[in-house]
C-alpha cells in the first residue's frame, strides 16, 4: 500500500494520478490546491526529484520561495516540508496547537540544521488543515 508513482520514464497525466490517490486524496488534494492558489502567487511543476525512490510529485513555489512538494501514492498523498531556522520559532510558539500527528512527525522529522523535513501522509481534513498551519510557517500567506 501506499506506492509512489515510481515510472520515471513515463510522465503521469492528471486522469492517472487521480487514479492512483484515489476519491476522498483527491478531494484532499485538491483542497490543498486551492489553499495554495487562494494564498500564495504559486508556481506548479510535475517532477521527478530526489532519486528514484520518492517518485512523481509537484513542486509548489510562491515565486523564488519553495513551499513543499506533493507525492502521489497509491490511495494517499504525501507532502513533504521544510521547516528551516527562520521558521523554527514560529512553529515552537505553535506546536501545541498541532494534532498528535503532526507533532509526532516533528519530533521524528528528518533533520536539516536546526530545522528538518516532514514527509505528511494527509489521510484525513485534521492532518489537511495542520499541513496548511506548517505552511503558513514556512511562508505567510499572500492573499
Amino acid at each position: 500500500m501506499f506506492e509512489r508513482m515510481l515510472n520515471k520514464e513515463k510522465i503521469p497525466s492528471m486522469e492517472e494520478i487521480y487514479e492512483t490517490i484515489g476519491n476522498e486524496s483527491v478531494l484532499l488534494f485538491e483542497a490543498l490546491e486551492e489553499f495554495l492558489k487562494d494564498s500564495y502567487s504559486l508556481s506548479t511543476e510535475l517532477r521527478f526529484p530526489f532519486g528514484n525512490n520518492y517518485g512523481w510529485g509537484n513542486k509548489y513555489s510562491h515565486k523564488s520561495k519553495h513551499l513543499c512538494y506533493v507525492f502521489f501514492e497509491t490511495g494517499a498523498i504525501t507532502v513533504l516540508i521544510q521547516i528551516g531556522k527562520g521558521e523554527l520559532s514560529k512553529l515552537n510558539k505553535q506546536i501545541s496547537e498541532f494534532i498528535p500527528k503532526t507533532k509526532e512527525l516533528w519530533e521524528k522529522r528528518y533533520p536539516c540544521g536546526a530545522g528538518g523535513w516532514i514527509n505528511y501522509r494527509v489521510q484525513n481534513t485534521d492532518e489537511l488543515e495542520d499541513v496548511k498551519k506548517l505552511l503558513a510557517i514556512k511562508k505567510a500567506p499572500i492573499k
